[in-house]
């Protein structure tokens, strides 16, 4: 099965009140991983048409809010709909389990010993510097993160946080995770016509 670990980083100039509205902000660089070669990779605006069609052989997409965020914001440089393609969003995955989103960072901490390398706010500052590269890296690393958490959590149904002073686990049903894709039809996506 072949998965597609993903993140995508984006500016814009609207930020109201803590919410960030995915139709006003500009993508900047998609980052993946791909389970199939085992690459991480990134591509800019520039890029895109070189990624279309690795997305589209994949059997599943994988992030970090990434059905409300990433796929959407996507989506609109995408000449098809990639809502066709099966996604794992392991931020909806925590929520269903308990109620509430936790962060990237407070789920490798306590999972994988390890936080993110930056934040979005640092990355979209680096971008208007000119400094692409920067934020290419930056993203490759948290599509490391969201990979490594995936796979964690495959390996041992669960994830960790911190609340408070004290690592909880996040106990969630995986059996259905990669099964699930190869029982799914073949889709027929915008560029393999």
């Amino acid at each position: 099965m072949r998965v597609i670990t993903f993140d995508i980083e984006s500016i814009s100039d609207s930020f109201v009140r803590g919410h960030i509205d995915v139709n006003d902000q500009e993508l900047t660089v998609v980052a993946i991983h791909d389970s199939e070669t085992g690459e991480y990779s990134h591509y800019f605006k520039e890029d895109l048409p070189k990624l279309w069609p690795l997305l589209e052989r994949a059997d599943q997409l994988v992030g970090f809010n990434s059905d409300t965020f990433d796929i959407p914001l996507l989506n609109r440089y995408y000449p098809g709909d990639l809502s066709h393609i099966r996604s794992l969003d392991l931020l909806s995955e925590v929520h269903k389990v308990l109620g509430r989103r936790i962060r990237l960072q407070s789920l490798a901490e306590a999972t994988l010993g390890r936080g993110k390398s930056g934040d979005g706010a640092k990355a979209g500052e680096w971008w208007k510097e000119g400094r692409k590269e920067e934020v290419a890296k930056y993203c490759v690393e948290d599509v490391r993160l969201t990979r490594e958490l995936y796979d964690y959590a495959l390996k041992n149904g669960k994830l960790k946080y911190k609340d408070l002073r004290e690592k909880r686990d996040i106990k969630l049903d995986t059996a259905l995770w990669e099964q699930a894709a190869a029982t799914l039809p073949s889709l027929t996506h915008a560029l393999q016509i």
